[in-house]
């Protein structure tokens, strides 16, 4: 009986699977999918809140991306994205601290130096990100060194 039983499921399911297959062709990506959230890490002890809103503390590395929604991958205009990071000697302070907005796609740009590593860290850039409707993320990005520019989105998961 139980043999039976398979071969029937067997049988629908091999009769359904091209409808799976064409439905799941219509469906859009992102809706068929979503976004997998941006992995969580560590706040350190240098978070301040209420940094200056300004997109430079600096030059030499751009950092730039979107903010998603982990529901959909739809963009999500008006996020706080707060950034810190060491300044060039090794130190933290206000001057390399910021707080940008995410733009109508969701995007967001932030230039400073590149941040150096100190006490066996490697170079990081911390990022706090709160939305409404979201659970806030704190997260870091890790540049690579010799390059000047990185994408890193931000997504973000939907507060309960």
């Amino acid at each position: 009986m139980t043999t039976g039983l398979l071969k029937q499921a067997f049988v629908l399911i091999g009769w359904a699977a091209p409808l799976i297959l064409t439905f799941g062709a219509m469906l859009p990506s992102s809706a068929a999918a979503g976004c997998e959230p941006t992995r969580p890490d560590a706040l350190g002890p240098f978070f301040e809140p209420n940094a200056p809103e300004r997109s430079s503390v600096g030059q030499g590395y751009v950092l730039g991306g979107q903010v998603k929604s982990s529901r959909d991958c739809s963009p999500i205009t008006g996020a706080r994205v707060e950034l810190w990071l060491a300044g060039p000697n090794g130190q933290y302070d206000d001057e390399h601290r910021a707080t940008v907005f995410s733009g109508n796609a969701g995007s967001y740009q932030f230039a400073s130096n590149f941040p150096p590593s100190y006490s066996g860290r490697p170079p990081h850039i911390h990022v706090r990100v709160s939305a409404e409707g979201y659970a806030t993320l704190v997260t870091q990005h890790y540049p690579v060194q010799g390059q000047t520019e990185a994408t890193f989105d931000l997504v973000l998961i939907p507060a309960p």
